[in-house]
């Protein structure tokens, strides 16, 4: 791990134990801009997604699209899982 990531890896660790969720968001699509692969990427925009929606933050969209756009998320959601 180059020491860019590992700086990363704190700031992340850093904002969870101070539970700064806004953070948390922005460092997510960071560490899944270091990565290679659709798996390890769709990983922490899975986890930048879940913050992104509890928090309101105005990514939430583009993060799905993208997470849509790995394969990771289905492109219809229009029904609530547990709604129908």
């Amino acid at each position: 791990m180059d020491a860019a990531r590992a700086a990363l890896d704190e700031r992340i660790l850093d904002a969870h134990a101070k539970g700064d969720r806004s953070a948390l968001v922005g460092l997510y699509l960071d560490a899944a801009g270091t990565v290679i692969g659709a798996p390890a990427a769709g990983f922490f925009l899975t986890q930048a997604y879940v913050f992104a929606l509890e928090t309101g933050d105005p990514r939430t969209d583009a993060i799905r699209e993208r997470l849509v756009s790995l394969g990771a998320e289905d492109q219809d959601t229009t029904t609530v899982q547990g709604s129908e």
